[in-house]
């Protein structure tokens, strides 16, 4: 899995949308997200929102494709003259699909790579596999997990890189999980993988402290069983 980083700008408050967005409904606890689609489609029951819908009512102007990334290679997607750009655009050119370099890789500071990074700034687009597609149709609360999955993701760049000026791109797989992804602000350049696996370390540690804590548990109470049935 990867994903990439790349720089910085300043403008338009994109953290303080960010969390005025994220409020919570006080009337019945429904995210801005699933209200404000299902307002839009004139919909009295957010259950049968869509994940196109969600996405675009939670991020305003944000880019929605339908494409399967799987098969790029995590290599290409690091490039600075990958063409991540092309997937902020309402209907991306399949073509991204097949990219390969044509020569050496560009320095992040060639000005062909600092224009596709500044042509990114501010917006906001995801790809979703077909596949992934039709399984959240079925399942809305699928929907609304890899929703609330994408969100946290932006909400961990956000806080760790808190210039409120910056583009993002994010890709995902079959099962809703971040296949690759590419964050961008100013002239600089971060690997995803870094932040995907630092991630996935951190759920693995926290899912053994739990297992941890549930053989404790079960330790001490047939300790308690023998102690009693003496």
């Amino acid at each position: 899995m990867d994903f990439q980083v790349t720089g910085q700008l300043g403008g338009y408050d994109l953290v303080g949308q960010y969390r005025k967005n994220a409020a919570v409904d006080k009337s019945g606890g429904v995210r801005f997200a699933e209200l404000a689609a299902a307002k839009a489609a004139g919909q009295s029951d957010v259950q049968g929102i869509c994940f196109q819908d969600m996405w675009q009512a939670r991020f305003q102007g944000a880019y929605y494709n339908v494409m399967d990334t799987s098969k790029i290679d995590g290599a290409l997607w690091g490039r600075n003259d990958y063409p991540w750009d092309k997937y902020f655009s309402h209907h991306a050119d399949n073509s991204v699909l097949d990219w390969q370099p044509s020569g050496a890789e560009p320095a992040m500071l060639d000005a062909k790579v600092q224009a596709k990074i500044h042509s990114t700034i501010g917006k906001k687009a995801i790809v979703v596999p077909p596949e992934l597609e039709e399984k959240m149709k079925k399942e809305p609360k699928l929907a609304k997990r890899v929703m609330a999955k994408v969100e946290e993701f932006i909400t961990e760049q956000d806080l760790m890189n808190p210039n409120p000026r910056k583009g993002y791109l994010i890709a995902l797989d079959e099962n809703g999980e971040i296949a690759h992804a590419c964050v961008t602000s100013e002239k600089m350049s971060v690997s995803s993988a870094e932040f995907i696996e630092a991630r996935k370390a951190r759920e693995e540690k926290h899912a053994a402290y739990e297992r941890m804590q549930e053989e404790s548990i079960l330790k001490q109470k047939l300790n308690l069983n023998k102690i009693n049935d003496k």
